[in-house]
């Protein structure tokens, strides 16, 4: 009864740690099967990945995956404060003392006692005394002196990248890996961060002209994906389904969440979350039952886009903080231009690093559809849909729009075609082609606003055609926005929308034209291709 009770108490963790006996997990198996192939093999590699995306939930559940093999010395370099960094005496007495701690807290096995004592020594010992040399010795004798060949964690090493005294511990783990043969040694070693270790090659001797290499060019390139797929999620909700017996259908559940988060796991395990605690606590006359559906999924994304937390914080900063980025995303977002993906293009590989966009058959797109809307609303702020004047004109429409609970979007395209042609019809082509897009979203939001969700289908998006998909009370609406001019307006592209809206299973899509044809003829009408019906307004 008492291990049933705990069971029961299992919640969605979006705060540090994923226990499982705790928390609800997906399925991390065959991730972590690859991770000790690395291991297994003798790799040195560094898991570098963005904020809160599960990195040491992943270290920890490799670290219980592989102790029956090897001795796993997991250690943190979180919060560390700046003076460990100062000098070496008070760099490596740190490192001892994190080591021996997992040692006295039997979080380590296979220590001979006399190793145990000599690193208690020196971890009590006088900073002055101790050096990269002395240090070196100690992880030699652990590694020879360990029943088991020893594996080395280290989560958080981005707290240290910026200290001299790190490259050159780097540079102690490097010549423990080439002397293998010969020596003593890890079987692996592994670094968490979100910034990659490979970047500290400008502090190497930088007196020396020429001498750029890193210390860590040793390491494997770490290919494993961690982002959860839609099977491992409905793992997960499989496991929540088993406690509360809700109804859900599991596979579909999943499939959705996936289909916003692309699998970044902070941001899966919040839409559970709210799911799970928020939606239903809010009116407890829904029930789980009704929470866990396609309506309820969409109520707690918008409460997530309309909430602060660390990782949208800091994708706030970064962005602040990056012009370049900054001009980057909005290019992405709105104009609709295809970004190849350059590595060594600044913007491009600092969005990526922070898990905000990702290569895509050489294109870069956004990461998910979360960070998409949650951009989109950065970007038509507040400020501008107030100077915006198709913003306001929604604002005194916006009631007109919903009939028996579902959206007319026939009408929507109506009284858009009306308002653009009354406030930009004698605006320059350049504009309408970098704004037209904007301005649709603009007048759209405050009619779904608190009720709906869109995104831009990042497969579809080019400059001459992007497709803005609406969630709206558990409907989707599929509207095709297209770029024509001259010869292009009479290759109508019906075809394509057709198409997709084959993959969405519907039966009617919409297209918004803006149309550089002089002989173009606006408003709206309906065309039927098959079973199909399309509705286009052309501007």
């Amino acid at each position: 009864m008492v291990e049933e009770a705990a069971r029961m108490r299992k919640k969605f963790n979006v705060t540090g740690l994923c226990i499982p006996d705790r928390h609800y997990m997906a399925d991390i198996s065959k991730s972590l099967e690859e991770m000790k192939r690395y291991v297994d093999e003798g790799d040195y590699f560094t898991v570098n990945r963005a904020r809160q995306y599960g990195k040491t939930t992943m270290l920890n559940a490799l670290k219980r995956r592989i102790e029956d093999e090897y001795t796993v010395f997991l250690i943190s370099f979180e919060g560390m404060e700046e003076e460990v960094f100062a000098d070496t005496g008070s760099f490596c007495l740190r490192l001892v003392g994190l080591l021996y701690d997992t040692v006295e807290f039997k979080e380590v096995a296979g220590i001979p006692e006399d190793i145990r004592e000599e690193m208690c020594r020196i971890s009590s010992g006088n900073s002055g005394k101790m050096n990269f040399r002395l240090l070196t010795n100690l992880l030699l004798r652990i590694c020879q002196r360990a029943d088991r060949p020893v594996v080395l964690m280290i989560d958080e090493v981005d707290q240290s990248g910026n200290y001299q005294v790190f490259t050159t511990f780097l540079g102690v783990l490097r010549d423990m890996y080439l002397k293998r043969d010969t020596r003593p040694a890890f079987q692996s070693v592994i670094l968490a961060g979100v910034y990659d270790i490979k970047n500290l090659k400008e502090k190497i001797r930088p007196q020396k002209e020429g001498a750029s290499d890193s210390p860590w060019n040793i390491a494997a390139e770490f290919e494993v994906d961690m982002s959860l797929s839609a099977e491992s999620i409905a793992y997960m909700l499989q496991m929540y389904e088993a406690d509360h017996h809700t109804g859900m259908e599991v596979e579909s559940i999943a499939q959705m969440i996936y289909d916003y988060t692309s699998g970044y796991p902070f941001l899966v395990s919040k839409i559970c979350k709210i799911v799970d605690e928020a939606v239903v606590g809010n009116d407890r006359s829904l029930g789980k039952t009704n929470a866990w559906t396609a309506e309820g999924l969409q109520a707690a994304i918008r409460k997530l886009l309309a909430e602060r937390n660390t990782l949208f914080e800091s994708m706030s900063g970064k962005v602040d903080s990056f012009p370049e980025l900054e001009r980057m995303l909005y290019t992405l977002l709105f104009v609709g231009k295809d970004i190849p993906y350059n590595a060594d293009n600044q913007a491009i590989t600092t969005a990526s690093m922070f898990g905000f966009v990702k290569n895509r058959d050489g294109n870069v797109v956004l990461a998910n559809r979360i960070f998409e809307m949650r951009l989109y609303n950065r970007f038509l702020s507040v400020e501008e849909m107030r100077e915006s004047e198709i913003y306001k004109a929604s604002l005194c429409d916006k009631n007109q729009f919903v009939i028996g609970g579902r959206l007319n979007m026939r009408l929507v395209l109506e009284k858009f075609v009306r308002h653009f042609n009354d406030l930009y019809a004698g605006s320059e082509e350049k504009f309408i082609e970098e704004s037209g897009r904007k301005l649709f979203l603009l007048y759209l939001r405050p009619i779904i606003n608190g009720t709906g969700n869109y995104y831009i289908e990042s497969r579809t998006r080019s400059m001459g055609r992007t497709d803005v998909i609406v969630d709206y009370r558990g409907e989707r609406y599929i509207t095709e926005m297209k770029i024509w001019r001259e010869k292009e307006y009479n290759n109508r592209g019906e075809k394509q929308i057709v198409g997709y809206l084959e993959d969405y299973h519907q039966k009617t899509g919409y297209m918004l034209s803006f149309c550089f044809n002089k002989n173009k003829k606006t408003g709206v009408q309906e065309i039927v291709i098959g079973d199909k019906m399309v509705i286009e307004a052309i501007v």
